[in-house]
């Protein structure tokens, strides 16, 4: 037995969601490969990603769907994939792309402006918001369908933290450790990605962003609230709603643009008979 180098091409859109860079698979990729293609991709220096995601053929009356590499929801990637939609099919200035995420049901709705390069989009709201009985630095545990957040006190990472809020989620497919800095308004994210093993300290995270701004907002009156999270690759856009108390809608919005298309050939060693 041997073996031999096969050579797969793929190609693969880039986006920039306030520094949360994300490559998109445009390529079909099977299920069963995509885990490992997000793995190696993410080892490419040269692309400088965070994530990465797989456009594949909708299944719930969506224009288009996206995969995370790990089957979790990520409102940057979403954000992403409908501006890139919007760019794909020529659409100038303001327009609506209907999508599908993993980590979410149904379809969601993406605002992409081309022209200003921006995109927003509603988010899955919370499944639980709880405290956290951590003795020595206050945290909430936001629970969505697709990735548990872990807001925590303290505005620099810690890593024994990020340890802690991953072993406090077995059951999640991904789980956000989110640094806030009450006092500037900002939060430093560092999301883990069962699937892939990946640890990341991202520039900016949507659902982080999100979880933070529930936190935030958890004694305001009804109504609806807009509060920017600041994050070390810029600033996003929240809106929360709530309505005797509870939060009945949430949204993300911010800048993105499109860093660049190519076609990466990826060299897996495969068993041969010889």
């Amino acid at each position: 037995m041997r073996t031999k180098d096969m050579k797969k091409d793929y190609e693969v859109a880039v986006l920039d969601p306030a520094g949360n860079v994300t490559a998109i698979v445009l390529s079909d990729v099977p299920a069963a490969e995509r885990a490992r293609v997000a793995a190696r991709l993410l080892r490419l220096p040269e692309l400088h990603i965070e994530q990465a995601a797989f456009l594949t053929a909708p299944r719930c009356g969506g224009e288009i769907r996206l995969e995370m590499m790990g089957g979790e929801f990520c409102g940057n990637a979403l954000r992403c994939a409908g501006f890139y939609h919007a760019l794909r099919t020529g659409a100038q200035g303001k327009t609506c792309v209907f999508a599908e995420i993993s980590g979410a049901e149904g379809v969601q709705p993406v605002m992409a402006d081309t022209a200003a390069g921006e995109a927003s989009t509603v988010m899955p709201l919370p499944r639980a918001v709880q405290p956290v009985e951590w003795p020595d630095v206050p945290a909430v545990r936001v629970t969505f369908a697709g990735i548990t957040h872990f807001v925590i006190d303290r505005a620099q990472p810690d890593d024994a933290l990020v340890q802690r809020a991953i072993a406090a989620a077995p059951e999640a497919s991904a789980v956000g450790a989110v640094f806030l800095d009450r006092a500037a308004g900002s939060i430093r994210p560092v999301v883990f990605v069962r699937e892939t093993g990946s640890c990341v300290a991202e520039a900016s995270c949507a659902s982080g962003s999100v979880a933070t701004a529930v936190v935030l907002t958890a004694d305001f009156a009804d109504g609806i609230t807009e509060i920017g999270i600041g994050q070390p690759g810029g600033t996003l856009e929240v809106g929360v709603q709530r309505t005797h108390g509870a939060v009945t809608g949430l949204s993300i919005g911010g800048p993105v643009r499109l860093a660049q298309t190519l076609t990466i050939t990826l060299t897996d060693a495969a068993a041969a008979p010889g």
